[in-house]
């Protein structure tokens, strides 16, 4: 029986995760720390590709990993324009977008350029799977309410997709069969209702939509954010930070870490607890729309991501919404395997890799 080795490559903002793996197992896997003031020095994110790249290259040769031994190379999927869910082979029209930072600049854009410049130098393909842009939202769930303003499909839609998945094998039927309700529980929040194997409906998780988070505000009283704006006090960057970063737990217990508000609970700071009680609480409406939306036909609801790691928070959740539908847990997130199983399913031929088309 055939089998596969795959190199993934997931860019982050002073870390690059690489992992090579042999069909669905890990074989090899690191971290690879980029100094701040080496990534400062580059004035855009492109221009950080060379440098990335022999940093990669070097610890697969340290760790005796042959190029040559690879079937394919797949990077996290960037900052594109909205598409489908699948997985995707890389070509000039991706690049190009990616290069120009066409929508926008983030460091998952290296993804795509590494992938396909690796792959290129062993004559292999190479892949993204599930970019944060995938948009399969229904015509109804775009309308916004007002005509210049259309709701956006941003959410983590690798991970949303590949718990999906792995739930779906659990239980021996196909994901395209199920709808689920997938809540990713990290820095930003995103609640998902897939329909028979389409997330038909998620709120923006990135910029000003849906449940607050860790460092994020989500949806805010726009009439109280309206007089914010035109305060005076703040300019329009401020605003943005204030929405992405400095939102949520930040904004009022000062951290964006968990753990950091757990021990403060357990200490017996009752605030603390209200505020991250009150995260629940929105989380939990969230999943109430999404299985308004799904007409109450909801086979599983799923909590991923690091927060799902805490027995409190999950627990708060299970009491608000477990009515719905019985509640399965994936703690925390394996991106990297993620990538290589859907790069795995093109090689194996489960599915066909799609055409980027700008």
């Amino acid at each position: 029986m055939t089998s596969y080795k795959i190199l993934t490559i997931n860019p982050g903002s002073t870390s690059t995760k690489i992992a090579v793996f042999e069909d669905e197992n890990q074989i090899f896997e690191e971290t690879l720390r980029h100094d701040v003031d080496v990534i400062s020095k580059y004035n855009f994110i492109v221009d950080q590709y060379g440098f990335r790249k022999e940093i990669i290259l070097s610890a697969l040769e340290k760790n005796n990993i042959k190029l040559e031994d690879l079937d394919a190379v797949v990077g996290r999927g960037g900052l594109l324009k909205p598409i489908e869910s699948g997985t995707y082979e890389v070509n000039e029209t991706m690049l190009n977008d990616l290069k120009q930072a066409k929508y926008g600049e983030h460091a998952s854009n290296l993804g795509a350029l590494l992938a396909y410049e690796i792959a290129k130098s062993i004559g292999k393909k190479a892949y993204i799977v599930d970019p944060v842009v995938v948009d399969e939202l229904d015509d109804v769930a775009r309308i916004s309410g007002l005509n210049l303003i259309e709701r956006r499909s941003v959410l983590h839609a690798l991970n949303q997709k590949a718990v999906a998945r792995r739930f779906a094998k659990e239980i021996n039927k196909k994901y395209d069969n199920l709808n689920l309700i997938v809540t990713h529980l990290g820095g930003g929040v995103s609640v998902g209702a897939h329909k028979k194997g389409r997330v038909v409906e998620v709120a923006n998780a990135l910029d000003g939509d849906g449940p607050f988070s860790p460092e994020r505000t989500g949806g805010l009283p726009v009439g109280d954010l309206i007089t914010l704006c035109f305060s005076g006090k703040y300019t329009k960057e401020e605003i943005k930070k204030m929405l992405v970063g400095k939102g949520g737990l930040v904004s009022y217990l000062g951290t964006n870490d968990a753990r950091e508000v757990v021990k403060k609970i357990e200490s017996g700071d009752k605030y603390s607890e209200l505020v991250f009680y009150a995260m629940a609480y929105q989380i939990s409406k969230e999943i109430g729309a999404c299985a308004a939306v799904l007409k109450g036909e909801v086979d599983q609801i799923i909590l991923t991501g690091g927060i799902a790691y805490n027995e409190t928070f999950t627990t708060w959740v299970k009491e608000m919404v477990g009515f719905i539908a019985p509640i399965t847990i994936y703690p925390g997130e394996d991106e990297l395997k993620a990538l290589a199983l859907g790069g795995l399913r093109v090689l194996k031929d489960e599915e066909k890799s799609k055409e980027y088309i700008g």
